[in-house]
């Protein structure tokens, strides 16, 4: 069974952390008004997809990639990258350094930063290698962000490929190589816009919330004490 969200907190529609709150309907601008927020504060390209990773900077994430990763895709003129984090100081100068025109860094937790970048972005990066649940992928799926996961733990439960007549994208396997295919596939899912715009939609009405994680608790324990 799975852990659940706080969603009187994690509510795109009244989250005071954001720049524009949005519902359903209104998903498309509240999330470019977000997204335009972070490219501005990060001086990215704002009409970009956007890929980001909130997390700690540690192996059992997958965070050792991040540095050839970067290498990698910060010439890329199709994508934006956001890393908010703290945890393996190497790792955290490596990023710092790495900075530029599609690629920013920010070392440490800022909570209304981390709610700004689930409701701006386009994309989660999450290539961890243990996840006994894991939560920031539903915080994700709550704004309308699209998981890219090593399907493990919990995110092999929460978070089913585009391939399967899913919504989000799993790699095989948690390399640099794996997430570079994971992120073409990406965004050649972005370019079908009409497609990426119903995805979007579905999987905000995704239901990770405690109420029903409360509810599979409780039909285990009546069918343990009957």
């Amino acid at each position: 069974m799975l852990n659940g969200i706080d969603a009187s907190v994690w509510d795109p529609n009244t989250d005071p952390k954001l720049v524009k709150n949005f519902t359903l309907s209104q998903a498309q601008s509240g999330k470019k008004a977000n997204k335009r927020w972070l490219c501005k504060e990060f001086g990215l390209d704002p009409d970009r997809p956007l890929f980001v990773f909130i997390g700690r900077l540690v192996g059992e994430k997958g965070a050792d990639l991040f540095p050839e990763l970067v290498r990698n895709i910060r010439s890329n003129p199709k994508m934006n990258t956001i890393i908010l984090g703290s945890g393996n100081k190497q790792l955290e100068k490596e990023l710092k350094a790495l900075e530029g025109e599609s690629f920013a860094a920010f070392m440490g937790y800022d909570e209304s930063l981390a709610h700004k970048m689930y409701a701006g972005a386009d994309f989660l990066l999450m290539p961890s290698r243990v996840e006994p649940c894991g939560l920031n992928q539903m915080y994700a799926l709550r704004y309308g962000t699209v998981p890219i996961v090593n399907p493990i733990g919990g995110l092999k439960d929460t978070v089913t490929d585009l391939a399967e007549d899913g919504f989000g994208i799993r790699i095989t396997n948690v390399s640099v190589e794996a997430m570079l295919e994971g992120i073409e596939r990406a965004l050649a899912f972005y370019e079908d816009q009409k497609r990426f715009k119903k995805i979007r939609k579905q999987i905000m009405q995704i239901d990770h919330s405690w109420n029903e994680s409360a509810e599979q608790y409780f039909s285990v324990y009546k069918s343990v004490s009957q």
